[in-house]
């Protein structure tokens, strides 16, 4: 063939034209088409929402009754992946809460408060829990007999023989209304099907002291700190938990996590160690976190939350801010914890209790509070059998010459959000309010 017969005549190039013009067009009609059904699906998946007649304005720092179906809290739980994500991993679907939307608060509404569903519990077949096993331990039968365990792990009775002050009878009382509060919650809401779950995951928050037979759940900003230098002492690690150092609590590596130990070892602590866990008001620590994160010189959080921060969340930021990434503001703190589509994953500083602990797998012996914490400590202490001259140290663990994040202080941080934004952090921790029986003063 010739070249100049292989030239398209004008016609030819308008009919190509022409052919490509119109599908092109096809195609757009067809993504607008299905980005409007996208976008319809959550607007009608909010538009479910219902709302609670006969409710006033919300008033600020006044308690908010909430309603909430059975059903809708027994969806949140079932529907827990207990899998922990790193900081740089974690991507969740949330609900988007519409932080800039100026909606009138007039009406409480029902919500759902999953903020997305994770995904359902599931049997460990074909997961990372088999590699895991088949890497570590290299042994199918171990998996098959271990792998599947019915949760939640059996409470049973704490062992009070060791207790001979009668000066700990009001601390005892407060427990057990605790334990038995927490144990009822999860019952009714619970389901009344015992799941399945990535056991290793499930554990990873849970260091192990073995000489006690002590499981502790870590809580960041709930006395972590001090509860790990205590463990350090139990094991023999340190004389006193006062010269221990914040570097060597945290980065020294002394303490197993119950994650280290292959299934059998797992499971045999589950059952048979007393498991501890401390929480503490999640508006407290959540202005805890940020004040300690953000307010302070600080060469991770900074760069890797701060600079993302301040990127998405402040407009015309100056070049230096968006650099080192200093100066967070707590409304863009909040901007962001309530953003479907953070520009950085979570962090255990401000993740929520249930997604750290798992009451509602995981039995917990011991339900600790930050606001009752000494007392709590050192009656958990005697009740182990701790050595008689180990308390629980009370000092500040970094920035001691700060004042405590307590209700006054959240007070203060709280006035610069709407009223909509209180609600959404009361609604994202709305599950650890309602296992731990909260009350919510500060909206």
């Amino acid at each position: 063939m010739q070249p100049s017969e292989m030239v398209m005549n004008p016609k030819q190039v308008f009919l190509s034209v022409l052919i490509f013009g119109v599908a092109g067009l096809l195609l757009f009609m067809y993504l607008q088409v299905w980005i409007e059904e996208q976008h319809t699906g959550r607007v009608e998946k909010r538009g479910e929402q219902k709302v609670t007649p006969g409710w006033g304005p919300v008033k600020y720092l006044q308690p908010v009754p909430r309603i909430m179906s059975t059903e809708k809290i027994q969806e949140h739980i079932t529907n827990q992946n207990p899998k922990f994500h790193m900081p740089e991993d974690v991507r969740e679907k949330r609900e988007n809460l519409l932080l800039n939307s100026e909606r009138s608060t007039r009406v409480l509404t029902k919500t759902s408060h999953s903020q997305g569903r994770d995904q359902a519990l599931r049997n460990t077949t074909g997961s990372p829990t088999e590699k895991w096993i088949e890497e570590h331990q290299g042994a199918k039968t171990l998996f098959n007999k271990f792998s599947k365990m019915n949760w939640p792990v059996d409470i049973h009775p704490l062992n009070k023989s060791l207790v001979k002050d009668n000066k700990w009878k009001k601390t005892d009382e407060t427990q057990e209304k605790r334990r038995s509060f927490l144990q009822e919650f999860c019952k009714k809401y619970g389901g009344v099907s015992r799941h399945q779950s990535h056991l290793s995951n499930t554990v990873s928050r849970i260091y192990v002291e073995d000489k006690h037979k002590i499981l502790y759940c870590e809580v960041p900003k709930a006395g972590c700190s001090n509860w790990k230098r205590i463990l350090m002492v139990l094991n023999g690690l340190a004389s006193s938990a006062y010269n221990i150092s914040h570097d060597a609590v945290h980065y020294g590596k002394h303490l197993k996590k119950l994650d280290s130990f292959d299934l059998k070892g797992i499971y045999t602590r589950l059952n048979t160690y007393t498991k501890a866990v401390f929480v503490r008001d999640p508006m407290e620590r959540l202005v805890s976190a940020f004040r300690d994160k953000f307010e302070h010189p600080n060469s991770y959080y900074h760069p890797v939350f701060g600079r993302a921060i301040i990127k998405k969340y402040r407009p015309n930021a100056c070049e230096e801010a968006l650099i080192n990434g200093s100066g967070v503001k707590f409304k863009e703190f909040i901007h962001y914890l309530l953003d479907s589509h953070r520009p950085v994953g979570m962090d255990i500083h401000w993740e929520k209790v249930s997604k750290l602990c798992y009451p509602c797998l995981i039995n917990y012996d011991f339900v600790g509070k930050f606001e009752t914490l000494e007392e709590d400590a050192n009656y958990f202490l005697q009740m182990i059998g701790a050595p008689k001259e180990l308390k629980f140290p009370n000092f500040k663990d970094r920035h001691s010459s700060d004042e405590r994040t307590n209700a006054q202080v959240v007070r203060q941080y709280l006035k610069d959000l709407t009223t909509t934004e209180r609600q959404l952090i009361y609604d994202f921790y709305y599950l650890d309010y309602l296992m731990f029986n909260y009350t919510t003063p500060f909206l």
